[in-house]
């Protein structure tokens, strides 16, 4: 079917004419479905409109709440130039053609455009010989959301009923069509607030401001971070376990300029070899047993962002060539693929392991060391900055509170007993011993009864001749007298005649406040 001839071709075969009409709708549905992009969408179904069912100079404007007015959106006829001129134009509710129909909500026909006042002719466009249709364009709730208006080529007045119809049936469709983009365009920018909000949340948890330690071990690593996380060197973080090395990788891609892009992670001791290449580099469909589709490696798929392996020590030798190709030279390939894949990806390392023995045993290529250690960031443990215990006790006690949605507060007779541990679980046995002792209180308040440490474990040698820890001076008038008496006991190496001495008590009235509070006594 000759789909430019008229749809309104007269004649009596009104079956001929219905199917045309179906055909360019089915045509104008296509064009509406296409795109997300609603100015383009509307000059496409306008173009068809012209071409196919021969209402030229189609013009759609739609109504601004903020504004009060129809707005032109798109006009089919008219030069690009002129197109950003009449993007200004408006018709107020009432005024005009257009105004009229959007007011009333019902479609006007004006048969001949030069013999009706109301006409305004803004644009300076249409054939003041011909008829002018203008129609509603329905909103969910059938109020008109817009103006659909197009001018007939020809002038016979028994065709305008027909092509009415037909422009209110086109109307309909471009309701439903600017109704979805909108919803489409509202969720988008719905999503993209609350990745932004996400975002913005993240870069807080992982601020500088985030990081504890006021020792000069720490404060030289945080100068480190902000000197490093400008650029895109490799950064292998080394530590004993629970010293926060992944911690220290959030912040390095948070304050980077990759910060907008992903941050994967994978822990390579975790997996075996042969689980491990289709991990990090993926896979083809088919590559192997299990296979049914093609699937992105952990490399791709932090493509123009970071990537952090964890226990980098752990992976075998056969592994390492592999890995060493993509950090030389940016290139893989997905296992059972042949098609070279270049990624843009920012690598961030860390061990546990001494690599440089490793090394020297024949474990650890150097090579593949050197590739790594190119900005390394020792992590010292927490044994040796005994000094920020008392800060970072608060500090996680604080995120514990918001977790547990309750007011979680530290007797500084507590922070003295950690201040003495040895932690060999450094960091993250604190945050495990915190959080252990706050779910033995009821009232909130961890005192020193409330912490369990595992003092069945010799403390290394280095805990023993540890330099002393300077505490916070707290004021003993604030303190209750269940704290007095502890810091007493504490003062006095737990003898309780001296404590009774430094209280201005007998030893018996000491011996029955311990009873009384149910104080344990600890052995020196």
């Amino acid at each position: 079917m000759n789909t430019q001839t008229s749809i309104f071709a007269t004649g009596s075969n009104k079956q001929l004419n219905m199917q045309q009409q179906l055909n360019a709708l089915h045509q104008i549905s296509i064009v509406l479905s296409r795109s997300l992009d609603l100015e383009d969408t509307l000059r496409g179904m306008l173009q068809t409109l012209s071409d196919v069912a021969h209402l030229q100079y189609g013009l759609v404007s739609l109504f601004d709440h903020n504004r009060s007015a129809l707005f032109i959106q798109a006009v089919h006829g008219v030069d690009a130039e002129v197109v950003k001129d009449v993007k200004g134009v408006r018709y107020r509710v009432g005024e005009g053609i257009m105004g009229t129909v959007m007011h009333q909500g019902q479609s006007l026909v004006i048969p001949r455009v030069a013999d009706d006042p109301r006409f305004l002719d803004r644009l300076n466009l249409y054939d003041y010989g011909l008829p002018f249709i203008c129609v509603p364009i329905p909103g969910a709730d059938s109020q008109p959301i817009g103006v659909l208006a197009a001018q007939p080529q020809s002038a016979d007045e028994s065709e305008l009923p027909a092509r009415t119809r037909f422009m209110e049936m086109v109307a309909n469709l471009i309701g439903q069509t600017v109704r979805l983009i909108g919803k489409v365009h509202s969720e988008h920018e719905a999503i993209k607030t609350e990745r932004d909000s996400l975002r913005r949340k993240v870069r807080s948890q992982y601020g500088f401001d985030n990081m504890v330690g006021q020792t000069q071990a720490m404060r030289q690593i945080f100068d480190s971070i902000r000197q490093v996380a400008k650029w895109d060197t490799t950064v292998l973080v080394r530590g004993e376990s629970g010293t926060g090395k992944e911690l220290i990788a959030n912040a390095i891609h948070y304050n980077s300029p990759r910060a907008n892009g992903p941050f994967v992670k994978l822990n390579c001791a975790a997996l075996p070899d042969t689980l491990l290449e289709s991990e990090l580099f993926g896979h083809e469909k088919g590559a192997f047993t299990g296979a049914v589709k093609m699937r992105k490696g952990r490399f791709e798929m932090a493509d123009g962002g970071t990537i952090f392996l964890d226990e980098i020590g752990e992976i075998s030798a056969s592994f390492q060539a592999k890995l060493l190709r993509i950090l030389q030279e940016g290139e893989m390939e997905r296992v059972g693929g042949t098609d070279t894949l270049s990624v843009d990806v920012r690598v961030v390392t860390a061990t546990n392991r001494n690599l440089e023995e490793e090394v020297r045993k024949g474990n650890f290529r150097e090579d593949l060391y050197y590739r790594l250690n190119v900005m390394p960031i020792q992590l010292p443990a927490l044994r040796e900055r005994l000094e920020d215990v008392p800060e970072l006790a608060r500090f996680l006690l604080q995120k514990l509170s918001q977790k547990q949605g309750r007011e979680l507060k530290i007797s500084d007779g507590a922070i003295r007993l950690l201040v003495g541990y040895h932690w060999p679980g450094n960091v993250r046995e604190l945050e495990n011993c915190l959080e252990r002792a706050s779910i033995m209180t009821e009232t909130g308040l961890i005192d020193r009864d409330a912490i369990m440490l595992n003092t069945q474990e010799n403390q290394p040698a280095q805990a023993m001749i540890s330099r002393p820890v300077v505490l916070p001076q707290s004021n003993e008038d604030e303190m209750d007298e269940r704290q007095r008496l502890i810091a007493a006991l504490e003062k006095s190496g737990w003898v309780q005649a001296k404590a009774a001495r430094l209280l201005g008590m007998t030893p018996r009235q000491i011996a029955y406040r311990i009873q009384i509070m149910n104080i344990n006594m600890r052995r020196i």
